[in-house]
């Protein structure tokens, strides 16, 4: 008798919802094709569980199901209509599984129709290693701050070059304005973006011109304010903490409910959404001690929905723990993910670039550093880390670069600081486009944050609108206490007040201003370059022809930062001035080809005053001297004719 493995069960189809052995159907409210509506909620420590009908007032009862579960149909409720679900006769609250809270987070939640009328009958989402990511914000991106605002600006990301927007989390939240990371709704769209309407529409737009759609989701807890979750079932457990509170409950007794909850939001989103990437948010602090980790059967059961309707989805962590088990396959005895954030690589060019050393930049800032992150991705493979106080990371040993997505910027290390500044403004305009070309040029997954292709001036603040009075005083002092590590002086500005917000906004004008024009002339020719020159196209493959490889040199004492890279006979050489003063150096390339160049940030189209690098490195016995003013970059290529 051949007896069924886990793997195997894994392999087979599946619902859109976890099937976790409880016949239930989908949660919260499902329209239906004549009029009705199918409620269901899990609500195992309630005895009566019931719908109101806002706007009648009408009352139906759910039958109490299997494992907990609450359903029922419902005559008579259409798309828009408004209810709350009553406990045990008492008290009344929104659907954890509410697909629309129009009034917040404390009103009622609304039966919404998810069909939408595409325009696009197929999109083809690429590769994770051919992506160059676009993060923003919906709030600050635009004036409007709602997706019909992002859909207006999307021509010029296509023009940028970027391949995929990923949309900061859009789940309902407290407020109006907020970075979305306190969401409490799971499956619901923050309704002063647009809803979920507003988001189909955002898609689609994109899709029509090339671009791909990535969500950034929490799982790792819930927001304070709006969060019923609790009340109805032990989606929490005190067994664990985390910076935030309440541990969600993924290993514990019932946990199997809780992971269908969460993993059924994420299939929605790629479903009904067409989202084509999750980037899963800080999932180091997600505690789970099950055999079947809720990430590896979130990422299992993204992929199976994505394999049946003949489309690729990505799945990309969030994490500071260097541990390259996250994207090792599944039969390594890694999570299968397709990606992660590697914050190291930010870590050791800005701490190079700008001097800091408080918090946790106190472990980088050596040319060493820079070099193991452009060879390796990570810098602490294992190392004595002095910010951790203990060995940090794992070897990155059979993680290709493809799966490393990098940046010089992204809204943690914007956002996080006291003031907001972006890279331009704290360290300059010559550091802010080395570090692009480093990161653009690198052969991990590069990512931008919304508004550094110009050099956009507006700080990003972190900024909330909670309607408890206590609640935000203890965001107040929980900001202070953070920046005290980093030593900045000053009082940080009110995340409550809406100033906060509106300083945060881009300013799309800047773009045609002097220093900002150029400084997008350069965002452009990088992206450029890095999709058409074979030998920075994206890396790895089977092919030996197809391999692409890297070569770095960061002399430690002064000198210029060397990365070449080569795929066949194709070569592409990055020579960065890492240094705030001009500096020289005598390269002597082999003989062959010689090198042309193709980029120099000394060209006045970049804003520079006349290019000092050689136009050609020929492979004589002497060699040639390149200098670089300080902090500048050429580019050079050849074997490409």
């Amino acid at each position: 008798m051949i007896q069924d493995s886990p793997d195997r069960a894994l392999e087979r189809p599946l619902d859109p919802v976890l099937d976790t052995g409880c016949p239930a159907p989908i949660l919260g409210a499902v329209p239906l094709d004549d009029g009705r509506c199918r409620f269901t909620v899990w609500a195992p420590a309630r005895d009566r569980v019931e719908v109101r009908l806002v706007e009648t007032g009408r009352l139906a009862a759910l039958e109490p199901a299997e494992c907990g579960y609450h359903t029922a149909v419902v005559d008579d409720v259409r798309p828009g209509a408004l209810y709350r679900l009553r406990l045990d006769g008492d008290r009344e609250l929104p659907d954890p599984a509410s697909r629309s809270q129009p009034e917040g987070v404390h009103g009622p939640s609304a039966v919404i129709d998810p069909e939408f009328a595409w325009t696009l009958d197929r999109f083809t989402n690429p590769p994770l290693a051919e992506h160059v990511f676009y993060e923003l914000h919906v709030g600050t991106f635009s004036p409007e701050g709602t997706f019909a605002g992002a859909i207006a600006k999307l021509d010029d990301l296509v023009e940028l070059g970027v391949t995929a927007v990923e949309l900061m989390p859009i789940s309902s939240f407290a407020g109006a304005r907020g970075w979305g990371y306190d969401g409490v709704f799971p499956w619901a769209v923050h309704a002063p973006y647009g809803g979920l309407v507003g988001l189909q529409e955002l898609v689609d737009a994109a899709h029509r011109r090339g671009l791909a759609v990535f969500l950034d989701v929490v799982h790792n807890h819930l927001g304070p304010e709006g969060n019923y979750l609790g009340e109805y079932a032990p989606y929490f457990t005190d067994r664990y903490r985390t910076p935030w509170g309440a541990a969600i409950n993924f290993d514990g007794p019932e946990s199997d409910e809780v992971r269908r909850l969460l993993i059924g939001s994420a299939l929605h989103w790629i479903e009904v959404a067409r989202i084509d990437g999750l980037r899963l948010d800080a999932i180091h602090a997600i505690h789970d001690r099950a055999p079947l980790a809720f990430l590896e059967e979130l990422t299992t059961r993204v992929h199976q929905a994505a394999a049946r309707r003949g489309r690729r989805v990505h799945v990309i962590a969030e994490s500071n723990a260097n541990d390259p088990r996250w994207v090792w396959p599944r039969e390594r005895g890694g999570y299968g993910m397709d990606g992660q954030w590697n914050d190291d690589f930010h870590h050791a060019l800005v701490a190079l670039l700008t001097g800091e050393r408080a918090g946790y930049y106190q472990s980088y800032g050596e040319r060493s550093h820079l070099t193991r992150a452009l060879r390796h991705g990570f810098v602490y493979n294992g190392e004595y880390s002095a910010f951790h106080r203990r060995r940090h990371g794992r070897a990155p040993a059979g993680v290709e670069p493809e799966r490393l997505v990098v940046f010089a910027q992204n809204h943690d290390q914007i956002g996080n600081r006291m003031m907001g500044e972006r890279l331009a403004t704290r360290a300059g305009l010559a550091p802010a486009r080395l570090a692009a070309a480093l990161a653009l040029l690198s052969p991990f997954v590069p990512l931008l944050f919304m508004g550094e292709e110009y050099a956009e001036r507006a700080p990003f603040l972190y900024f909330t609108s909670h309607g408890d009075p206590e609640l935000a005083g203890a965001v107040r002092e929980g900001r202070r206490r953070e920046f005290a590590a980093f030593r900045w002086q000053g009082e940080p500005p009110d995340p409550q007040a809406e100033d906060t917000f509106t300083a945060s906004r881009l300013d799309w004008d800047l773009r045609a201003a002097e220093g900002h024009r150029q400084m997008l002339a350069w965002y452009r020719s990088l992206i450029d370059l890095r999709r058409r020159h074979p030998a920075l196209a994206a890396a790895g493959g089977t092919d030996p022809g197809a391999i692409v490889v890297v070569e770095v040199d960061v002399p430690e004492a002064a000198g210029l930062l060397r990365l070449r890279r080569r795929r066949g006979g194709a070569e592409a050489l990055v020579v960065a001035n890492l240094d705030p003063e001009p500096r020289s150096q005598l390269l002597s390339p082999a003989t062959g080809e010689p090198w042309q160049r193709v980029l120099d940030t000394g060209e006045p189209r970049f804003g520079g005053s006349g290019a000092t690098a050689p136009e050609r490195i020929a492979g004589t016995p002497g060699g040639i001297t390149v200098g670089l003013p300080p902090n500048g970059v050429a580019v050079y290529s050849r074997g490409t004719s």
